[in-house]
């Protein structure tokens, strides 16, 4: 285990992303893990985003939901009344307290829900009434938004990035992936509507776009950022064009100048990892988007240098890797080994285990 420089290490190099003076180019992804118990933020997350915090670190909270019909899996975090905001103060501010810089993800998950995480049982809401195939999440058929409902779910996201600025977030991601509501309206396997959300690629993607407007004029295009998979068909949300959906999205949040896109890379799937799978296909937005530009999806210490120095990106979002080595900047920049994570714990309820007991290079 040898010691590099700094200077040498194309993840290691600062980045200016806005107004955010970066001392790395390694960020944290937002991972959702189950343990905001009855959706209100908990004290161990604290420890949690603290322990992988390092001063000009990028970190990105798991995914918050924006409403009540926001939700679709157990003890996941809520940011749409003032009981979530006070929750989340004292996680923001131990980020803060080590020099973080600390945006939450705002999610919607659409269709992607049961019965049981809907207020009053209802059905969970969607651009379409398609319900996903019977699978191990046995999600409830959706109800598709009619026309005049949308406006309320686009003021859903700009009161939640109100409220993340209000506990302490240095700024918001907007999820338009995973086939999560956003995604649900721009892809044209899910959104089979027939008025303005519906049909054409322009129509499709206007719902997002409204989305990216409102919480702009709320809180300022410096602190929004936009996450997109345009080439994932998790969740049954496939397009039958990525390649022109992913540029039209990344020429329209340019002119709107968010601070960053953040896109998930064709070859990451899921969980899963898609070997031999075509490089270069981001390459386009990239070009298109005029702001930090950042990527995740299965890369490591190699790969993750190779395509900051490539010029195919600003920064590199690591999810697992980052999970189980909260020091994992330094071990990039000591090329040390890592610890494996295991996946078993990803999505309990345990406040300590797999989740705030994976060890630092020093006590491993």
């Amino acid at each position: 285990m040898a010691a590099e420089n700094n200077d040498v290490i194309p993840l290691l190099s600062p980045h200016k992303m806005g107004e955010f003076s970066l001392s790395h180019r390694i960020v944290l992804a937002p991972l959702t893990r189950d343990r905001s118990y009855n959706n209100i933020p908990q004290p161990h997350a604290a420890l949690h985003y603290s322990q992988r915090t390092t001063k000009g670190g990028l970190l990105i909270a798991e995914a918050a939901g924006v409403s009540d019909t926001a939700q679709g899996l157990p003890d996941t975090p809520g940011i749409w009344t003032k009981e979530h905001v006070e929750a989340w103060k004292p996680i923001v501010d131990a980020v803060h307290q080590k020099g973080g810089v600390f945006f939450v993800q705002l999610l919607h998950v659409g269709r992607a829900s049961t019965y049981d995480y809907q207020p009053g049982g209802q059905a969970p809401i969607s651009s379409t009434d398609k319900g996903l195939a019977p699978g191990l999440q046995n999600y409830a058929p959706p109800r598709k938004l009619a026309t005049d409902e949308i406006h309320g779910i686009v003021n859903d996201f700009r009161l939640a990035a109100r409220n993340a600025i209000e506990a302490g977030f240095d700024g918001v991601e907007i999820n338009g992936a995973n086939g999560y509501l956003i995604d649900q309206f721009t892809k044209d396997q899910v959104n089979n509507r027939t008025d303005e959300y519906g049909g054409s690629l322009e129509n499709r993607c206007r719902f997002v776009l409204e989305v990216a407007e409102a919480v702009i004029d709320e809180i300022g295009a410096g602190r929004v950022g936009m996450r997109l998979s345009p080439y994932s068909d998790f969740n049954e949300a496939g397009d039958s064009d990525p390649d022109r959906l992913g540029l039209y999205l990344a020429n329209a949040f340019s002119k709107l100048d968010l601070v960053y896109l953040h896109v998930i890379e064709p070859r990451s799937v899921g969980a899963d990892v898609i070997e031999g799978c075509p490089e270069g296909q981001l390459l386009p937005m990239r070009k298109a988007f005029k702001n930090t530009f950042i990527v995740a999806g299965g890369f490591d210490r190699t790969t993750g240098n190779e395509v900051v120095a490539e010029g195919g990106t600003d920064l590199v979002a690591y999810g697992r890797m980052f999970l189980a080595n909260p020091d994992l900047p330094k071990r990039f920049r000591l090329d040390a080994p890592l610890n494996k994570y295991d996946r078993s714990t990803f999505y309990t309820s345990d406040p300590v285990v797999g989740y705030n007991d994976y060890p630092f290079l020093e006590q491993a």
